[in-house]
């Protein structure tokens, strides 16, 4: 395991860890992404005095994330978004409803919410949807998307 190095996480990374964390990466990614971004730093005894310094301003942190997005995901689930396209006899769509459309829509109506945090496969008929909006690692909502006739 020669092209893998150990660092300690300086900031959350999704689908890696939470900043604190001692994780094993591979060298290229720890290189290219990793360092240069400020997300992670190599593991010596002077950052990981620097870490436990800052912990408790992390904790901090992610408890007015979560309580941020707890709000948010309150207001969002009592939204309905309607999105007009033009579609076949039979209902079914020329093109589809992308997770982008959907978050502009909410944009539109005052929630910054960015595409990727929106899950949904691409709805290519009329009807109405349930889609899952992802505002934090715990916290999601349910937002009623009505696909229209346009």
């Amino acid at each position: 395991m020669a092209n893998q190095v150990t660092l300690i996480l300086l900031d959350d990374v999704a689908k890696l860890g939470l900043a604190g964390d001692e994780v094993v990466v591979k060298a290229g990614y720890a290189r290219n992404y990793l360092i240069p971004q400020g997300l992670a730093a190599k593991a010596t005894p002077g950052i990981m005095r620097l870490v436990e310094s800052r912990k408790a301003l992390i904790a901090e942190r992610r408890a007015k994330e979560l309580a941020d997005a707890k709000a948010v995901a309150e207001k969002i689930a009592q939204v309905e978004i309607s999105i007009s396209m033009q579609a076949t006899d039979d209902d079914q769509l020329f093109g589809s409803v992308t997770a982008r459309m959907i978050a502009d829509e909410l944009a539109k109506q005052g929630y910054a919410v960015e595409h990727n945090q929106v899950k949904v496969d691409p709805i290519k008929a009329l009807g109405s949807y349930d889609v899952e909006v992802r505002l934090h690692a715990e916290v999601s909502a349910s937002v009623k998307v009505w696909v229209v006739r346009g």
